[in-house]
């Protein structure tokens, strides 16, 4: 039996449920490849073949050739998160963090997380940020030249 090949990505919601065969769960540095072989959550081999480098986001689906649906899920891993008092905190703590390249994914109350780093947390603390370290999905901001791409009509890359 041939190995299954997935040659494209279906951005999160567009596709139907129903057409999902299988989970991959991939932490964050897992979710930026091309070409790789991997591994469904139940131990099942496929080839992620894909034109060009893709950052794989929580929610999307990987189509099979032939038909059916690889679903991606984002793994739970080691974050720091910030809630920042007031709208001018977050700002400014997001611009630090921008100025040192770090992904930083925007939590519904204007909070911020990130992978977590010892260095930035401290950074943070530094500030005057309240850090709280936790297990969660990452999931962050795409990025200027990724939204650029998808209007380009690609999805995601950096």
């Amino acid at each position: 039996m041939a190995m299954r090949r997935v040659g494209r990505v279906l951005p999160a919601g567009s596709w139907a449920l129903i057409e999902r065969l299988a989970t991959v769960t991939l932490p964050w540095s897992e979710r930026h490849r091309r070409r790789m072989r991997l591994d469904d959550d139940a131990g099942s081999p496929f080839l992620l073949d894909l034109e060009r480098p893709t950052v794989l986001a929580d929610g999307d689906g990987l189509l099979v050739d032939g038909g059916g649906v690889i679903a991606v899920v984002a793994a739970a891993e080691p974050v720091i998160e910030v809630k920042p008092g007031s709208a001018a905190e977050a700002a400014r703590f997001a611009w630090h963090l921008g100025n040192r390249h770090a992904p930083v994914q925007i939590l519904a109350g204007g909070g911020l997380r990130l992978l977590d780093d010892p260095i930035l947390a401290a950074m943070l603390r530094g500030l005057g940020a309240v850090v709280v370290q936790r297990q969660a999905a990452f999931v962050p901001e795409a990025g200027a030249y990724a939204l650029a791409d998808a209007q380009a009509g690609g999805h995601g890359g950096h």
